[in-house]
């Protein structure tokens, strides 16, 4: 996983549903830290990995079927 990503973010606490943001990393105490727009500034946001959702904005490559992908 390539960082900082760009990402749409679901979080039930802080009402988020679907709104974009970047993941700059996920942190060994279980957090999301990602930056997030609120009005014209933008603030750096801990959001706990097990309530939160994370969808990256740029779709997985799809390959010829039987070739195989190494990761």
């Amino acid at each position: 996983m390539d960082l900082p990503a760009d990402v749409q973010i679901h979080n039930e606490i802080m009402g988020l549903k679907g709104v974009k943001g970047t993941l700059i990393m996920v942190n060994q105490h279980g957090f999301y830290e990602v930056n997030l727009n609120f009005g014209a500034n933008v603030h750096r946001v801990l959001l706990p990995v097990v309530n939160t959702a994370i969808v990256f904005m740029v779709p997985e490559p799809v390959f010829e079927p039987g070739v195989e992908i190494e990761r």
